[in-house]
């Protein structure tokens, strides 16, 4: 299944992408055992959205065997958060802020939680899971350098692209990711790469932190990357979830 959030006559609904590219409409959201309406819309007469709304954004740092380059393999997840207001569609531009250095995309596999989760084993984490999606960690590297957190690097509106839609029963242990700029492929991965999979990125955090539907696990990005500039288009690509896609604009002067 893929579960897609978009906007259509004035309303905001909830769905499944089908095979021939159309959408099925249902009742509620995927976190709530939805019932098909009945109806069906074609792509180009729906706006895609986030797929889903998190109360949290959760995010984990070096955790590629391929992003590390001399550093050692940490013991344990390292985590950071972003923030909810940075997360945005498909579609949606990146905006630099007008005082941002050095910002860079890091094309991720993001976990979406089904249910509400505590203290979960790794064993039972996966029947936590709702499914992935495709995701973008936007980050300043200045300020994930200088600054005493990375809140202002990490969680700038804008700097959490995720879609465009949540995928279902895959081998969430092995999916392809790769990045692509302007159509150049800058990252190519796949998540059998990554040190800390994905039960046991759920439980270390549920060990911490109450999990709730629609909460989404960053997961970490693989090798290495690069900055961006006004009108670059990034895409995202996680194999059986799609192509997310963003393009990069400057913010408007306050002048």
């Amino acid at each position: 299944m893929r579960y897609v959030r978009y906007r259509v006559e004035g309303r905001v609904a909830h769905g499944v992408l089908e095979a021939d590219g159309g959408l099925r409409e249902f009742d509620g959201d995927p976190f709530s055992d939805p019932a098909p309406t009945g109806a069906r819309h074609r792509p180009g007469d729906v706006t895609l959205l986030a797929p889903c709304v998190p109360s949290k954004v959760i995010a984990v740092g070096l955790n590629y065997r391929s992003h590390l380059g001399d550093r050692a393999a940490p013991d344990v997840p390292g985590l950071f958060a972003k923030l909810p207001t940075s997360i945005i569609a498909s579609g949606e531009p990146i905006v630099l802020p007008a005082d941002s250095i050095d910002v860079h995309y890091e094309g991720e596999m993001v976990l979406v939680i089904g249910k509400e989760t505590r203290d979960v084993s790794p064993a039972g984490a996966l029947d936590c899971l709702l499914g992935v999606t495709a995701g973008n960690d936007v980050s300043e590297r200045t300020w994930q350098q200088g600054d005493l957190q990375w809140l202002r690097a990490k969680a700038c509106d804008t700097f959490g692209p995720i879609g465009p839609a949540i995928a279902t029963d895959l081998d969430f242990g092995d999916l392809l990711l790769q990045t692509r700029v302007n159509g150049e492929t800058r990252q190519s991965q796949r998540t059998s790469d990554l040190i800390f999979d994905a039960p046991t990125l759920i439980s270390h955090v549920s060990r911490y932190i109450t999990l709730l539907p629609g909460d989404l696990i960053f997961t970490g990005t693989p090798g290495n990357t690069r900055g961006l500039a006004p009108g670059d288009v990034v895409e995202v690509e996680l194999e059986g979830v799609g192509v997310l896609s963003n393009s990069v604009a400057a913010a408007r002067s306050m002048g």
